[in-house]
């Protein structure tokens, strides 16, 4: 099952309603989801700042005076801002490779969602509609967002096991389907230096793109390369700091519609995501074709 949600605006004066709008469309979704749920929101950057957004099953506890303690092992100001057992940490951007290892060598509660100019992920266990308003989702404003309703068929009902998965900076992957050669694949991945935090094999397709993209690719071009590479059924839409992606494999068994207008570009797991949009009876709407790469860019 699952149910994947993604708006792309192209209008900025809709750049306001973009939590508002992938909130109603997320609670559409939650029959196809309702063990856990994810999104990722892409807001404004700010000048030479980066930011990291973390999660802890323990929050009061891990979250108490990192602040202070990565200030001090960075030698910089840091802010942070949490919002229940998740907290986005604004540093300057040349400190963010830091950042990420001072908290993996002396935080190990504490575990990294994403990490990026403009992207904050926001995830955990329990009914879409309530991890949603957990986190805020209605208040936030930004140029993009992806969200994704999981029913676990291939790996345990976790925080990390629910989506997006972030492998990448500013990057993100929702997935609805299953993949039948991740496990090689992930041998190949860590060879290359790849690292994972579950067994998912969406974080392998995560993996794959951020791979292909360090390569040289732009998204485009690595989900087209992912046609080739990854055997099964799959669904992916994929976001970076500039762009949204959407692939469906060859057979294209897993449910998928679009719509365009001159405001944004929005994709479903079912059409009822999309119904609630403003102008979309304007809107053109169609099936995203098998094998098929669909992709934004600003």
């Amino acid at each position: 099952m699952c149910g994947i949600v993604g708006l792309f605006i192209k209008d900025k004066a809709l750049e306001p309603r973009l939590g508002e709008l992938t909130a109603q469309m997320l609670a559409t979704m939650c029959e196809r989801g309702p063990d856990s749920a994810g999104f990722a929101v892409y807001g404004a950057p700010e000048s030479g700042k980066a930011k990291l957004t973390v999660q802890s099953a323990d929050a009061d506890k891990d979250f108490a005076g990192l602040d202070a303690a990565l200030s001090k092992t960075l030698g910089v100001p840091v802010e942070f801002d949490r919002k229940s057992t998740h907290a986005v940490i604004t540093v300057p951007a040349d400190k963010a490779d830091a950042a990420r290892a001072a908290i993996k060598a002396n935080h190990p509660g504490v575990r990294i969602m994403s990490a990026g100019e403009t992207i904050e992920i926001y995830k955990e266990v329990g009914w879409p509609t309530d991890v949603s308003e957990q986190f805020h989702l209605k208040e936030m404003s930004g140029s993009h967002a992806i969200g994704h309703t999981r029913m676990a068929t291939e790996s345990a009902v976790t925080t990390m096991g629910a989506h997006p998965f972030s492998t990448g900076a500013d990057q993100c992957l929702v997935h609805n389907g299953s993949l039948s050669n991740h496990n090689s694949l992930k041998r190949k991945l860590k060879h290359d230096g790849m690292t994972f935090e579950t067994e998912n094999d969406s974080e392998v397709a995560a993996a794959y793109l951020t791979w292909r993209m360090n390569q040289g690719m732009n998204l485009g071009q690595a989900l087209e390369k992912s046609l080739d590479d990854l055997d099964g059924f799959f669904t992916f839409v994929v976001g970076t700091k500039n762009g949204f992606g959407v692939i469906r494999d060859p057979i294209a068994c897993k449910p998928a519609v679009m719509a365009e207008t001159d405001q944004y570009v929005a994709f479903g797991s079912e059409y009822r995501a999309l119904a609630g949009l403003p102008g979309i009876d304007k809107a053109k709407i169609w099936e995203p074709e098998p094998a098929t790469v669909y992709f934004w860019e600003r």
